[in-house]
């Protein structure tokens, strides 16, 4: 329940919400680096290959993928940050001004560690059963499953944290 003295945090948050995602629609790749890079770095970590950066994001040769502006992970930034934030406010009372800079922030490094997981996923997955689906359902199906199932969690783990401390 949206407690009145709380109202204007969470204007806060949904104009802080309101505004990324207008941002995004006029981002390219290049904008989105500070999220593209560190999952770059780590898929070439587990994966043992190397990329190489275009106009539209970097390219893996050898595993044949592109990992570019749709890859980003960033409307599941902005869906773990509105979730962390809401829940934040409504169970945490003191040090309110901190709720939603720390959600901004843990919300970063959750969806960068969600994305690189959905990724790995994507690549392990698309090929083995390549042949049974086209890559783009496979593709499309791992990330609706992936996120859905982590959004679900943090949710549970984050309602389950708070209530405790409450």
């Amino acid at each position: 329940m949206i407690n009145n003295k709380n109202i204007y945090y969470y204007i806060l948050a949904a104009i802080i919400f309101a505004v990324l995602k207008y941002a995004y629609t006029l981002s390219s790749s290049d904008d989105l680096l500070f999220l593209l890079s560190p999952i770059n770095k780590m898929i070439a970590i587990i994966t043992s290959e190397y990329s190489t950066y275009t106009e539209n994001g970097f390219f893996f040769k050898n595993l044949n993928i592109s990992i570019d502006k749709s890859c980003s992970g960033f409307n599941l930034w902005l869906l773990i940050f509105a979730m962390l934030s809401f829940l934040g406010l409504q169970h945490i009372n003191k040090h309110k001004i901190i709720i939603i800079p720390t959600a901004l922030l843990i919300a970063y490094i959750v969806s960068t560690f969600i994305n690189v997981s959905r990724i790995f996923a994507s690549i392990v997955i698309q090929d083995k059963i390549k042949h049974i689906l086209p890559n783009h359902i496979i593709h499309e199906g791992i990330g609706i499953i992936t996120n859905l199932t982590f959004l679900i969690l943090i949710y549970v783990f984050t309602e389950k944290q708070l209530t405790k401390r409450a």
